[in-house]
């Protein structure tokens, strides 16, 4: 089931016995279990009715006392086990995901891996509550996850933008999700968010960056590529070599399959290397410069400079950034 309409659901107070929330990406879990906590409850009810108890120190007997108790003074109560990865005695719950209690919400915070979905225990709870699989989102998924998210809170993004903040900030949806409400904290509701805006309030150079760093390897603009490789010398912070090496590699490799693909079409491309329609345009095009013999050259430079960069065939002589400049005259010339 879908964490949105799971949290439509319960944001409209239909609330179910039982949610098992497991799975690698813990902010849609945090999310589910953070709008139960709002909605399950009035204030007044939660001293005496709310239970949040953790993996590690809980004991079977005692969390099957709390969740078989009756609530007081109120129609239900809920039984929040969090860092549920780390109670190992799960098994031994299974008798109540059978047959739970009708006036308890128990929910399950299983965070970081994903539990055995072929254990009874998994079957009883998708049939008497809900299962939740949180799983991360996939690298060619992020822009449009980003695009989308923003328009839930009421904004636009430009589509650099939305890369920006994915090249910047990686998979890590929290911390993704902790910039934009910094963003929107600062930006008119309607608002357009646009590189400058990311530019200011983030801290990532929409001129100097690795997003723009391919795009002129893209084009062959060497005086840029060499502004920006001069920029991230005296602005270490800014990146490092191995996310130059990994998001270059990306580049080229996605160039070699467009080379091989029967349809070279912008809409075509997008769909078979799965990624937004704004790139598949300027890789299309960037394919015009790089032929596949370059490319495979190129492939080469950059396994050898990842080795490089970890201290293999380097003595030392030469430092991080001597190294990033030798090897982007390498992949242009």
């Amino acid at each position: 089931m879908d964490h949105a309409l799971i949290l439509k659901d319960i944001n409209a107070k239909k609330l179910e016995k039982i949610y098992f929330l497991h799975g690698e990406e813990p902010f849609f879990i945090d999310e589910i279990t953070r709008a139960i906590v709002e909605n399950a409850l009035e204030e007044h009810e939660r001293d005496f009715n709310q239970v949040i108890v953790y993996g590690k120190d809980v004991e079977p007997l005692g969390l099957m006392s709390e969740l078989k108790n009756y609530p007081m003074m109120a129609a239900r109560k809920l039984v929040v086990l969090k860092e549920a990865q780390d109670f190992k005695l799960m098994d031994e719950l299974e008798s109540y995901f059978e047959a739970p209690s009708e006036t308890t919400i128990f929910v399950v915070n299983y965070k970081y891996k994903t539990f055995d979905s072929r254990k009874k225990l998994m079957k009883f709870a998708a049939k008497n509550g809900v299962v939740f699989k949180s799983e991360k989102i996939k690298e060619y998924q992020l822009v449009d996850w980003i695009t989308k998210y923003i328009r839930t809170q009421g904004f636009g993004i430009t589509p650099k933008a939305s890369m920006l903040l994915a090249e910047f900030l990686g998979s890590d949806i929290g911390r993704i999700v902790k910039e934009v409400e910094k963003l929107t904290l600062l930006l008119e509701k309607s608002t357009t968010i646009n590189d400058i805006h990311i530019e200011e309030n983030i801290g990532v150079s929409k001129d100097y960056n690795v997003f723009e760093l391919t795009n002129a390897l893209a084009i062959r603009d060497v005086p840029k590529v060499f502004q920006i490789v001069h920029y991230f010398e005296h602005n270490t912070k800014a990146t490092d070599i191995i996310v130059v090496i990994a998001t270059v590699f990306k580049f080229y490799t996605q160039l070699m399959r467009i080379h091989f693909l029967p349809n070279k079409s912008k809409d075509a491309v997008a769909t078979a290397l799965k990624i937004h329609p704004f790139v598949a345009s300027n890789l299309v095009q960037a394919t015009k410069i790089y032929n596949p013999k370059k490319i495979a050259i190129n492939i080469a430079v950059l396994h050898e400079y990842d080795l490089k960069s970890k201290g293999v065939g380097n003595t030392g002589a030469f430092s991080q950034s001597d190294l990033m400049k030798e090897m982007v005259y390498r992949l242009l010339y």
